[in-house]
């Protein structure tokens, strides 16, 4: 799907006119419509002010994505994410450490899950 065809859908979708988005902007109806049509780019920060309104990423406005919060992994908690960028901030020989806990975690809980299979009647 194209950018601007992108621009058009979300307009339409939120049930506004080019007027609405173009106040939201602070363009005029015009120059909104050039911006819809691929006449004229979108200036960054109009994209920003845009991606902002209607709660999408950059990268979805832009066509890069079709998830609307431009997320690899659209499936993801809250909790995860998190995990995720706490993971992030670690050093890598945290990271390793990390990765070792984890493990044996994972395997612990399989020991678990095992032995109350075996204890069940």
């Amino acid at each position: 799907m194209s950018f601007y065809q992108r621009l058009k859908d979300l307009k339409e979708d939120a049930d506004l006119t080019q007027k609405q988005v173009s106040e939201i902007i602070g363009v005029s109806v015009n120059h909104y419509g050039k911006y819809e049509r691929g006449e004229t780019d979108l200036p960054f920060e109009k994209a920003i002010l845009l991606a902002d309104f209607y709660n999408v990423s950059l990268d979805y406005l832009a066509g890069r994505t079709n998830n609307k919060q431009g997320k690899c992994y659209p499936d993801l908690t809250q909790d995860e994410i998190q995990m995720l960028e706490k993971y992030r901030l670690l050093t890598e020989r945290s990271r390793g450490k990390h990765d070792v806990l984890i493990d044996q975690l994972i395997e612990r809980q399989c020991s678990d899950s095992t032995r109350n299979k075996a204890e069940l009647p």
